[in-house]
């Protein structure tokens, strides 16, 4: 196992941000390895990153997991139904009936795990190539077996190429809601026509030579500037408030006994995350430059009792380049569809970064959630126990684990290390940091 050295840094592999990845409409072959590859793992140390906070060896190919409970009521589950909704382009489900309660300690407040017929207005969704299907499938499990088998929510495809018929067959079969496939336009999937793509094309080169992870990627770059400002516009996406972001071969490690986007509406939530770190600095130099601009010439967008803190520690003279880990993400489509946000990434779309440098959708939206959503409405879920390599998240109260029937490792946690940007915001929203949490430090 290699550890990265406080003068290495961190070196997150980026593909940790969004890593299915539809080949890109320029003629060069794919350039991102497929999940689950061994070459995601030698890619871990190969660039410096950002010093750590702690100045402790960082354990870079490890599985490290999320965080702690935190002190909020739990969500009322949702109210039983007794049929399932119908599949899309696949035979229709049979109904599901109710699941035992998940726990029988009668000093659990856990609500038991049965379906639901209160829904609220919500998708899955992922971005996809057809040669991602069986690490989507894996995905898919996951969450069918540990939450959606007994609420049947949507499930939208996007890929830049049409969906082929195995392709649908197989996760029509797997998917308990409807599910939908929709092939992103080419205005949606290229460069725009103000990048200058010789200056684009030799900084590719320069980051190849630099060895940065994805540094001479074009299908990646296609790739975050389309999750951070096109996925909410798909016209299949329309039809939806919520959205909950899946990626090929993840895992959910423990049930998930209550809807979360039932939780995220009566809470007022607009945006949550379940692992939080340091982007990879050299990705990034002028983000925060182009984030300023938008303050400055939005300041009316900026709203009071924000997430600034969290961001920056001059008060936004700096960035200190903390994000929430976006393969994961639940969140509102309204908020992202608002003229606030819109404007916001205008700007940096403008700027030119997603092509100039390799600006990931990680720090977009999570710079986005920090200055226009007051930091009240982002949500932290401890108990959606989550991996994506190399980390995960794993609840750290024992009773939770075993009331919740998980099967992860507490000792991988991440939310405590080094690297971590869960603490920041156990700290700006007060909130009392879990009993063991030391244990699991640095």
């Amino acid at each position: 196992m290699q550890l990265l050295t406080r003068s290495q840094g961190l070196m997150i592999l980026y593909f940790i941000s969004s890593s299915s990845i539809p080949t890109g409409t320029s003629s060069e072959p794919l350039d991102v390895p497929l999940e689950g590859t061994q070459e995601k793992e030698t890619l871990l140390a190969k660039s410096p990153g950002p010093e750590s906070p702690s100045g402790k060896p960082i354990v870079a190919a490890s599985t490290p997991i999320l965080s702690a409970p935190l002190t909020i009521s739990t969500p009322d589950a949702a109210p039983a139904s007794s049929q399932a909704s119908p599949l899309v382009s696949g035979p229709v489900s049979a109904p599901v009936s109710a699941a035992a309660p998940i726990s029988s300690n009668p000093s659990s407040t856990i609500p038991p795990l049965v379906p639901a017929n209160g829904k609220v207005n919500a998708t899955f969704v992922t971005l996809a190539r057809n040669t991602d299907l069986w690490e989507i499938v894996k995905s898919i499990r996951h969450v069918e077996d540990r939450f959606n088998r007994n609420y049947h929510y949507d499930w939208v495809f996007l890929n830049d190429k049409p969906f082929d018929s195995e392709f649908k067959k197989v996760t029509t079969a797997l998917v308990s809601g409807k599910t939908h496939y929709g092939e992103i336009p080419q205005e949606h999937w290229s460069f725009p026509e103000w990048i200058d793509q010789d200056k684009a094309r030799k900084v590719r080169e320069d980051m190849h030579e630099r060895k940065i992870i994805y540094g001479d990627s074009t299908s990646y770059r296609h790739m975050c500037r389309f999750e951070s400002g096109f996925f909410f516009r798909q016209p299949l996406m329309n039809q939806y408030e919520w959205y909950w972001r899946v990626e090929p071969s993840i895992e959910l490690y423990c049930d998930i006994a209550y809807d979360p986007f039932k939780y995220m509406q009566d809470h007022g939530k607009k945006y949550s995350f379940v692992i939080s770190l340091y982007e990879y600095v050299e990705t990034i130099p002028t983000l925060w430059d182009s984030a300023k601009k938008f303050m400055k010439k939005h300041p009316g967008h900026i709203v009071e009792g924000n997430a600034m803190d969290w961001l920056s520690d001059d008060k936004g003279v700096t960035y200190n380049h903390c994000h929430f880990w976006s393969n994961f993400e639940i969140g509102n489509l309204n908020w992202l569809r608002s003229p606030a946000y819109l404007d916001y990434f205008d700007t940096l779309d403008k700027d030119g970064g997603f092509f100039y440098e390799r600006w990931g959708d990680a720090p977009v939206h999570s710079i986005a959630a920090a200055l226009l959503l007051k930091k009240e409405e982002i949500h932290f879920f401890d108990d959606i126990a989550y991996y994506h390599v190399p980390f995960t998240h794993c609840p750290t109260g024992e009773q939770r684990r075993l009331d919740l029937k998980c099967s992860c490792n507490p000792s991988e946690n991440f939310d405590w290390k080094g690297y971590s940007c869960t603490t920041r915001f156990f700290d700006l929203l007060k909130l009392p940091k879990p009993e063991g949490y030391e244990l699991q430090q640095d």
